[in-house]
């Protein structure tokens, strides 16, 4: 059986807006089109069913505390099917179905079917404003009843994510929410900002600025399409035995500037973190992270993104199209966009402020050229009086909010 044809399924769309799901009235399609591969080797993500609210302890889950198996998704299926035989699921043997959830996220398509390329091409997003987007720009997600992503925001672009088998249920909340989820760079992944909150089981005590988050919650049906704009935090679990999702990062032009960002934050984690010291023993690597570079790579990383984003300034000459702003541009998805209700917590709403453009000076395409940042530059910025005046009242903010925690 030959993978998913989107045109197919997306000729029926009712399309959605700023935050969801475009419906499709479809009966629930079957795991079996894993069938055409179920040779392919993944890795798995596993952990136990008992979630740590169980032993009072309200914190994420996040895949530092996981395990990880490499199998092959015939294996993957025979281990849903109740089979034990380490014959029947490999690795999975060690892991009873009835205690462990699994997942396999975040899987190229055009990775897993590179010899196979006709298949990935019948992933199709054209419908959606995207002519010649496919399987080659596109991930899969498989897994079981449980699995979860803790609360993030991803840092470039926006999302479309369609659900093929079972349903998964969504946990959005808006960007102007984000003091309220209380953003951290640790366990660190590139362009993934977590939220050290459960946001199922949110210790208020600890978080109490949570109480004001707005949460928009969806349950994505088989055959539904989410929409996620750029920023949006969210919270996904998988709520039927077995849920498999494909999903496109779509890219926007203000990534050029959130990638100088990202490569600050790498080049100031792995500095920090890879320091000798008492208090550095924590597992703050992600594992989907492809391992450690030196402080010299990090630069050279810095530098080219600094250098694409001076150089993509001076192209476009474009002010606006490198605002920070949160609030997405006009997106091609139709006239029919059924919005994600808010589920009300608070009576008071904080309306979301997007900040006005500012007009900048486009510098030359060559003003760059010449220039090089170096670490020197790099601590100018870190302790410039302002920058630490900030971290100063943020620390101290943090060691309140400790102390009170603690009493």
């Amino acid at each position: 059986m030959e993978f998913i044809d989107l045109i197919a399924l997306l000729k029926r769309i009712t399309c959605c807006h700023d935050c969801l799901s475009l419906s499709l009235s479809l009966s629930p399609l079957c795991l079996s089109f894993i069938v055409s591969f179920l040779s392919l080797s993944l890795a798995f993500s596993l952990s136990s069913t008992v979630p740590l609210s169980f032993f009072n302890v309200k914190a994420p889950l996040f895949e530092t505390q996981c395990s990880y198996v490499e199998a092959k998704l015939e294996e993957f299926q025979s281990w849903t099917e109740g089979q034990t035989g380490a014959e029947d699921v490999g690795c999975f043997s060690n892991y009873p179905l009835s205690l462990y959830w699994a997942y396999a996220d975040y899987k190229y398509i055009a990775l897993l079917l590179q010899e196979k390329p006709s298949m990935f091409e019948d992933v199709v997003w054209s419908q959606f404003g995207f002519p010649g987007r496919n399987g080659r720009d596109s991930t899969l997600w498989i897994g079981t009843e449980g699995a979860n992503t803790p609360c993030h925001l991803d840092s470039y672009g926006y999302n479309l994510v369609l659900q093929v088998q079972g349903r998964k249920r969504w946990h959005l909340f808006p960007p102007a929410d984000t003091s309220c989820l209380y953003p951290s760079r640790i366990p660190y992944e590139e362009s993934s900002v977590f939220s050290q909150v459960d946001v199922l089981q949110p210790d208020l005590q600890r978080f109490p600025a949570f109480r004001h988050a707005r949460a928009y919650t969806v349950t994505l049906q088989p055959g539904q399409v989410l929409f996620v704009p750029r920023h949006w935090w969210h919270y996904v679990e998988s709520v039927d035995p077995i849920t498999v999702s494909v999903n496109s990062w779509i890219e926007l032009e203000v990534d050029d500037e959130a990638r100088v960002g990202e490569a600050l934050t790498k080049a100031i984690v792995c500095a920090l973190k890879t320091t000798p010291s008492n208090d550095n023993d924590d597992d703050w690597l992600n594992p989907t992270e492809e391992g450690l570079v030196g402080h010299d790579e990090n630069m050279q990383y810095l530098n080219l993104a600094v250098g694409a984003c001076m150089e993509k300034r001076g192209i476009t000459s474009h002010p606006e199209c490198l605002s920070s702003s949160s609030t997405p541009s006009t997106m091609p998805f139709g006239p029919h966009l059924i919005p994600v209700a808010w589920n009300q917590i608070t009576n008071q709403e904080t309306p979301e402020q997007n900040p006005k453009n500012q007009d900048r000076p486009s510098p030359s395409r060559d003003s760059h050229c010449s220039v090089s940042i170096t670490t020197n530059d790099l601590l100018q910025c870190l302790v410039h009086p302002e920058v630490i005046a900030r971290v100063s009242e943020l620390l101290m903010e943090r060691v309140h909010h400790l102390t009170q925690t603690c009493s």
